[in-house]
């Protein structure tokens, strides 16, 4: 029984994975800072992109570490649904939750609310604005359509990422 837990000399890391995660941790960090920093309060759909950052960042990170092209190959086409969830979640926020006094009991507060991430990891995934509240611009740019460029390029990145995935 061979133990040897080495990376075999067959497999090249790709560094798009890797970067795929680092650009979604980093999205998650200035939201972070956003909010705790700069007190803006997000509501349910900023949350729910926070949560779409997270999954995209940890299939990068499965990707780039697979040994596997197969392995790889799946952890970056996982990336291709969540980045079309958080461009429509981007895209909700801004022409319908945001027009919204109240945001309650949308698809995006059942959802937090099934998963408990708001109970456990409140100050990261606690809503605690309205949408209309949280409407926020960022060098005159409304702040999910910077989280939509974001989900457009990982989008991007990773099916770049499939067509090249080799050994």
């Amino acid at each position: 029984m061979n133990l040897n837990l080495a990376q075999p000399a067959s497999v090249r890391r790709d560094p798009l994975p890797a970067l795929i995660a680092l650009v979604c941790f980093a999205a998650i960090g200035a939201a972070l800072v956003s909010q705790h920093v700069f007190d803006m309060q997000p509501c349910p759909w900023c949350v729910l992109q926070r949560l779409i950052f997270a999954l995209i960042g940890m299939a990068g990170l499965a990707a780039w570490a697979a040994n596997a092209l197969a392995l790889r190959r799946v952890a970056l086409a996982l990336v291709l649904p969540l980045s079309l969830a958080g461009m429509a979640a981007a895209l909700w926020q801004h022409f319908v939750a945001a027009a919204s006094s109240s945001c309650n009991l949308t698809l995006a507060d059942k959802i937090l609310a099934q998963l408990g991430l708001d109970a456990s990891l409140p100050e990261i995934f606690q809503p605690r604005a309205s949408c209309a509240d949280a409407a926020t611009n960022l060098l005159g740019v409304p702040y999910e359509f910077w989280s939509l460029a974001l989900f457009v390029l990982l989008g991007v990145a990773a099916a770049f990422g499939l067509r090249r995935a080799v050994r």
